[in-house]
């Protein structure tokens, strides 16, 4: 047994209850399924990404295009990166670029970027990203300043475990977790946004 096998099987026999095979599943004492759905959890994902300083709005189908030019035209947004296939209608104001693997010296000379989402977690308030289309890559997400996201109410989830999950087919690709807009404290605790990705996150929420 090598010291890794050693460490392992101590942790497995502390988690196990007693009489119970080792080597079988551990059970676990959190929570896999939520109990909270429909505009309640829209509520709660709302509110959670609120108190991480992101921006919140809400839409339905009919009105997601409006509230995309909205948003754009408060942030003064002129020029956007998109990824492709993201199946939104923009303002003819502005000009949009598709990305096809843009440097991220590219990158930074945007105004923003606008993307879809993979899932979202009431809970946590955080949003997720698989790369898939409608995200794109990640640098494209991470680099601009502002990053403008839509999320359908058939991708919130309440809980951690829920999003796990439905993200399973996406485990081989880098997944982006988002809780908030990029912030950091670990200098003097002093919080300075804006660090390892964009400074403003703003989120649109499109109800069924």
């Amino acid at each position: 047994m090598t010291a890794r096998d050693e460490v392992l099987a101590r942790i497995d026999a502390a988690l196990r209850s007693p009489g119970t095979a080792p080597g079988g599943p551990v059970p676990s004492g959190y929570r896999t399924r939520g109990e909270v759905s429909g505009l309640q959890l829209l509520d709660l994902l709302a509110d959670r990404l609120i108190a991480y300083r992101a921006i919140v709005r809400r839409a339905t189908p009919a009105t997601l295009a409006e509230e995309v030019g909205a948003a754009l035209a408060e942030r003064r947004a002129r020029r956007v990166v998109v990824p492709p296939e993201l199946g939104i209608d923009l303002p003819g104001w502005v000009a949009v670029t598709a990305d096809a693997g843009l440097t991220a010296a590219d990158l930074d000379t945007y105004d923003g970027v606008v993307s879809r989402a993979a899932a979202a977690i009431a809970e946590t308030g955080t949003i997720v990203l698989d790369g898939s289309p409608g995200q794109g890559r990640r640098a494209i997400t991470l680099v601009p300043d502002y990053h403008l996201c839509v999320v359908l109410a058939s991708q919130v989830v309440h809980l951690v475990p829920e999003a796990v999950a439905r993200l399973a087919t996406a485990a081989g690709r880098p997944l982006t977790w988002i809780s908030g807009p990029s912030a950091t404290s670990d200098i003097e605790l002093e919080r300075v946004e804006g660090v390892h990705g964009p400074r403003t996150l703003e989120v649109i929420l499109v109800a069924d």
